[in-house]
């Protein structure tokens, strides 16, 4: 599997205003622990606010998302808009309300929202040349988004199934740990945090969401 590479989108870095940190973090891990290299993205955009993690309150600054992404990459990421389909075998979204803020307005505009034009550009072009993705948390919801009739899952929040049924998409329910799979657009989905969920059960939904991802390429 050593040959496999994977693009890992990130939105930001901490789960009220960018990518969720465990989920990120645990999917890269799953990914080097399974043999596939990997390469992070983000836009190079401003993140809609900035949250106060300690309070959950809206701070007076702002943070730039692929300047916060770096954090978690360890200074490893590049801008989306380089994002080269050629170059990967597969791609993969971890979740964090900056999927929903930053790389979408989901969180704002529910089934009516738009999605950032390079996520929309790698999701098509990933799905055109055949790709696999994989998307955790709410990050599913923006695949249902872009892809017409995508079969995913986000768990069991009936709000977030609700918009991903009107944008035209599939939902199906699962619990910690389980894994959607839409042979048909190549998605691999797991609620992760969008269930109320030990860190263990994200590393176990991330070790098998890219178990699955990879038998896919």
């Amino acid at each position: 599997m050593s040959n496999k590479k994977v693009a890992v989108i990130l939105s930001g870095c901490g789960f009220y205003d960018g990518a969720e940190i465990h989920e990120s973090v645990l999917a890269l891990l799953a990914l080097d622990r399974q043999g596939a290299k990997y390469q992070c993205f983000a836009p190079d955009i401003a993140q809609h606010h900035v949250i106060n993690h300690l309070t959950g309150d809206e701070m007076p600054e702002s943070r730039n998302v692929l300047v916060e992404s770096a954090r978690i990459a360890r200074g490893d990421i590049k801008s989306l808009s380089e994002f080269d389909v050629t170059m990967f075998d597969a791609l993969l979204l971890p979740g964090g309300f900056g999927v929903a803020k930053n790389l979408s307005t989901l969180a704002f505009d529910g089934s009516g929202c738009a999605v950032n034009t390079d996520v929309s550009n790698a999701v098509n072009a990933m799905v055109n040349a055949a790709k696999p993705i994989g998307a955790l948390c709410i990050a599913p919801a923006v695949l249902a988004k872009i892809l017409k009739g995508a079969k995913v899952t986000i768990g069991s929040d009936a709000g977030t199934i609700g918009a991903i049924e009107a944008m035209g998409g599939t939902h199906q329910q699962v619990t910690h740990a389980e894994v959607v799979v839409d042979e048909q657009h190549k998605l691999v989905t797991s609620p992760c945090y969008m269930l109320d969920a030990s860190i263990s059960q994200i590393a176990q939904g991330a070790e098998n969401t890219v178990r699955d991802l990879l038998k896919l390429i």
